[in-house]
């Protein structure tokens, strides 16, 4: 039976879908989308990623312990960067993994909780047994499990992508200088807790090394790319304990 905090919790992707979904495309077609949709759509992912580290993480203990595990935790990296951009200047790109993320989440919840009180289940596989979910229920879950890991791939060279618009963004003065070294730091961490995030960055590292290395390419190209691996890798080189599989897991277990 799912409870009034699971509801809550849908009720946040759901907002953050649906709003996300106006704001991006009126971007998309350039009619100057309204900025309350944007900071609309970041409400309803603190709405549910509030649920989700309270459930992971308990009330709140100002301890060194539970600062340090809270800060490793995964979703309170998303609630943090969620944060951040609800309150910045609204960055389109932004919004597309926590959208990706509510897609699955409502998905999820739809099926497993809306639709049983709608469509009747199915007979019993065995007798005696529990009732089969709906056909349709059967499919959208077929959906979402063949589809998941594709996503989540999506989502690692998205965010990729967020920290080239940042940067280039705080370089032109499109956005504030503050927001590269956040979104870097966010990285640091995903990269350390995510397998999808490393094998993005392995694929954008390789395909760089072939455009610079390659016969004819400026040397000057291959200086800089050099000089900036060496930076990236001594910033990235310190121990980071990794994430427990059970809090990584805490967002789908919803």
């Amino acid at each position: 039976m799912a409870t009034t905090q699971h509801y809550l919790w849908a009720g946040g992707h759901f907002i953050l879908l649906i709003s996300s979904l106006k704001y991006l495309t009126a971007w998309l077609l350039f009619r100057g989308p309204s900025a309350w949709w944007y900071k609309t759509s970041f409400l309803g992912a603190l709405i549910s990623y509030a649920i989700v580290c309270y459930k992971s993480l308990g009330g709140i203990q100002p301890n060194p312990a539970f600062i340090k595990r809270a800060l490793l935790d995964e979703n309170v990296q998303y609630f943090m960067l969620a944060l951040f951009w609800w309150t910045s200047k609204p960055i389109a790109i932004a919004l597309l993994p926590y959208a990706i993320f509510s897609l699955f989440h409502a998905l999820s919840f739809t099926r497993s909780t809306l639709m049983p009180q709608f469509l009747p289940a199915g007979p019993p596989a065995t007798a005696g047994g529990p009732p089969t979910p709906h056909p349709f229920a059967k499919k959208l879950q077929l959906w979402v499990k063949a589809n998941y890991d594709t996503a989540m791939k999506a989502v690692a060279f998205i965010e990729l992508a967020i920290m080239a618009r940042v940067l280039f963004g705080a370089l032109l003065l499109r956005n504030s200088i503050l927001s590269p070294i956040i979104y870097a730091h966010f990285l640091r961490q995903r990269y350390y807790q995510s397998a999808f995030t490393r094998t993005a960055i392995q694929e954008v590292n390789r395909r760089v090394e072939g455009y610079v290395r390659a016969p004819g390419a400026h040397p000057i190209a291959v200086q800089v790319w050099d000089k900036f691996k060496f930076g990236l890798d001594k910033w990235t080189g310190s121990v980071i304990a990794p994430q427990q599989p059970a809090a990584a897991a805490a967002a789908r277990a919803q």
